[in-house]
Formats: C-alpha cells, sequence, structure tokens
C-alpha cells in the first residue's frame, strides 16, 4: 500500500514535539466498519486489546457495537472494563500473585462478564470462590502456551472448572503462527476436538481464535459456526494498521493505516543518509528490520536503530530533507509502538483534536500498597 504525506497532513505542527504518536479518528472507524462489514457484525468479533491500548479507541470500538474483547495484560482488562466491554477474557496464562489481582478487577466490575486461560487442571483451584470464567487455551502448534489437544484430558479440566462451582467458557486458540491453508486446516481438527467433547456431554460455549494474519484465511471457514458453534474471531491489529497487517488484509476490504509515528530529521550523518527521532524505544524493533515505512517515500530505507536514533537511507541522488523535517513512519509492528507512548494525539481531519492517554500501557505496580 503505497501512502502520501498529503493524505496525513496535519495543521499545527510546529509546536508538536517528537517523536509523537498520530491517531486517526477517521482512519479508525473506517478500519473498525471495514471489520464488522467482513464479520457481519459486532457479535464474531471478540478483538485484541493490546493494540488499541488507549480508553479512547476501546470506547471507540464499543460505540461500534462490540461488547466483548480480549487482552493481555491486567492494565488492559481494567481498561476494557472501565470502557463499557461487558464481556472480557485475559488471554494470558495468569499464576501467583497476578491471579489475585484478576480477581480483585472482576469484583470491582461486576458488570463486567470477566474469563481467563487454564491449560491444565492444577490452574483451576487458584480461580475457586471467583466470578472468574474459564476457557481452556489451546496449543495450535504455536508452542508459546496451551494444552495439547487432548479431548479426554480437555473435558476433564472442564469438569473440573464445572465442580468448583465456577463457570466453563469454552476453547481459546491463538493460531498466530498460521495463514492460509494452515488456518483452515487447523479448525478442521479444532472442529473435530469440539465435537467430540460435546459428543461426551458438555457444550462448548465458545471458541476463539485468529489474530490478524490468520483473519482473512479465517473469514472463509465456516466449519464451526455451521456446526452450532459460537465461533469468534480476535484480530486487533487491523484497528490502527501497520506495515504487516495492511499487506495481510484484504486488499478491497478499505483498511487504512489510522496510526503514524511522527519524527523529525535531526542529522545527515553521511551523504546519503539522514537519522530520525525514531529509534527502537519509539518504532519498535521486535519485527525485525526495516521497523517502520517512510509515508511518500517508497525508495527511502529504514535501516537498523539504536535506542533513539532511526538512521535512513536515501537513493543517491536524493536531496536530504533539512534537519527539523517532519516525517511520517508506518510501523512494522503497531502494538508494541503504540506501549512505547504516554500520550497520543487524535486527529480529526487535518487538525489535533485532543491529547489522550495510552491508558493500559506499561503495568501495576508490583507490590500491593
Amino acid at each position: 500500500m503505497e501512502l502520501t504525506e498529503g493524505e496525513y497532513a496535519v495543521a499545527g505542527l510546529d509546536g508538536v514535539r517528537t517523536p509523537a504518536l498520530l491517531i486517526y479518528a477517521d482512519r479508525v472507524d473506517r478500519n473498525i466498519t471495514a471489520t464488522l462489514r467482513l464479520l457481519d457484525g459486532p457479535n464474531r468479533w471478540r478483538p485484541h486489546l493490546k493494540t488499541a491500548k488507549l480508553g479512547w479507541t476501546m470506547e471507540r470500538l464499543h460505540a461500534a457495537g462490540v461488547t466483548q474483547a480480549k487482552c493481555a495484560t491486567a492494565l488492559e482488562l481494567e481498561a476494557a472494563c472501565g470502557a463499557g466491554f461487558e464481556d472480557v477474557l485475559l488471554a494470558y496464562p495468569a499464576s501467583g500473585p497476578s491471579v489475585e489481582l484478576i480477581r480483585a478487577i472482576a469484583e470491582a466490575h461486576p458488570h463486567t462478564r470477566v474469563s481467563a486461560l487454564v491449560e491444565d487442571a492444577a490452574m483451576v483451584t487458584a480461580w475457586q470462590g471467583s466470578r472468574v470464567g474459564l476457557f481452556i487455551d489451546l496449543n495450535p502448534g504455536m508452542n508459546r502456551t496451551g494444552a495439547l489437544p487432548d479431548p479426554e484430558q480437555l473435558l476433564a479440566i472442564a469438569k473440573h472448572i464445572g465442580g468448583l462451582g465456577l463457570e466453563w467458557r469454552g476453547l481459546h486458540y491463538y493460531d498466530g503462527h498460521a495463514s492460509g491453508a494452515a488456518v483452515l486446516a487447523g479448525y478442521d481438527d479444532l472442529l473435530q476436538l469440539a465435537d467430540e467433547i460435546r459428543r461426551s456431554g458438555l457444550a462448548v460455549p465458545e471458541i476463539v481464535t485468529a489474530g490478524t494474519s490468520a483473519f482473512p484465511a479465517a473469514l472463509g471457514y465456516h466449519g464451526l459456526s455451521d456446526a452450532g458453534y459460537l465461533h469468534r474471531l480476535s484480530p486487533g491489529t487491523l484497528v490502527y494498521g501497520d506495515v504487516r497487517s495492511l499487506d495481510e488484509l484484504p486488499a478491497d476490504a478499505g483498511y487504512t493505516a489510522a496510526a503514524l509515528v511522527l519524527t523529525r530529521v535531526v542529522s545527515h550523518p553521511c551523504p546519503t543518509r539522514i537519522t530520525c527521532d525514531a529509534g527502537h524505544k519509539t518504532v519498535s524493533a521486535d519485527a525485525g528490520d526495516p521497523t517502520c515505512a517512510v509515508l511518500g517515500h517508497a525508495d527511502w530505507t529504514p535501516r537498523h536503530p539504536s535506542e533513539e536514533h532511526l538512521p535512513i537511507d536515501l537513493p543517491a541522488d536524493a536531496p536530504l530533507p533539512a534537519r527539523g523535517t517532519p516525517l511520517w513512519l508506518l510501523p512494522r509492528h503497531v502494538c508494541p509502538t503504540v506501549n512505547n507512548f504516554d500520550h497520543a494525539l487524535i486527529i480529526s481531519g487535518k487538525s489535533i483534536q485532543q491529547i489522550e492517554p495510552v491508558t493500559a500501557r506499561g503495568r501495576h505496580v508490583p507490590l500491593s500498597a
């Protein structure tokens, strides 16, 4: 996708200190609308809020009719409850004192249906006596978290959940390593597994799959829903978009970049190189090099960043932009990039509308007062 600076120009940038996170309200709404259109409404979408991070964005999702979500941290859970979501899954294996924190957040938000993950019967006991429901986390071959898909073991865990007076919520299956045909093959196996559990006499209330990478393939899979299961998809990156997701998502769906990093040229270290104030403490480097694309300059090549510096190589015949020149960067991975900022500038039209905190950045204090 070729984007230009002109599309994202903003009035009043002279007073903006860089690097700065810009979030374009109309483009966020466009991406939300595109997702709801592909899913025929809000019921099948359980967006992952690790991307959204801002309470402002969470409220935008909720206002569009999305009432369920998932998240990865306690701060995201707390922000989601505050944004009005009615059903939030903490899609991360909590342990130790973190369990007590999640239980306390659930108690403080009685109007939100809070759930967590377990992958073994031994993990269930920690939730006894709480109002937290439990999904069983499956390992779909990513080998990061989750139980192996053994129907007898899963059935035993689900019955143990119910036996301790807790709510069995269903299956969580994050196939972040897969795309295309591999997604569909995995869902065929998942359908067989769910059917075996159901034949044993236990309903499977919900099945959650698909981050943004798996989302395009998952859209075409109807086996789980045709079999009567509530199959929800959980892409989150597409709310803002980034280099990777905009390349993966359906080209005709209407997705666009909604979050950019404003940076400025700070140095001319070589005849064909500039350096900007957008190192890896600004634009995340976890997805590899280049960490971003420079809007309007497809032939410029961002190089490996240091903490606060981003070198960019220009073609030999290209004039170097003056020091202080603003540039717009589209991150390769937007989720941790948003998490690098304390505040975001919300852009409406061509002007700065407001400043919003990145509500769920970071974590709770590690010790209780």
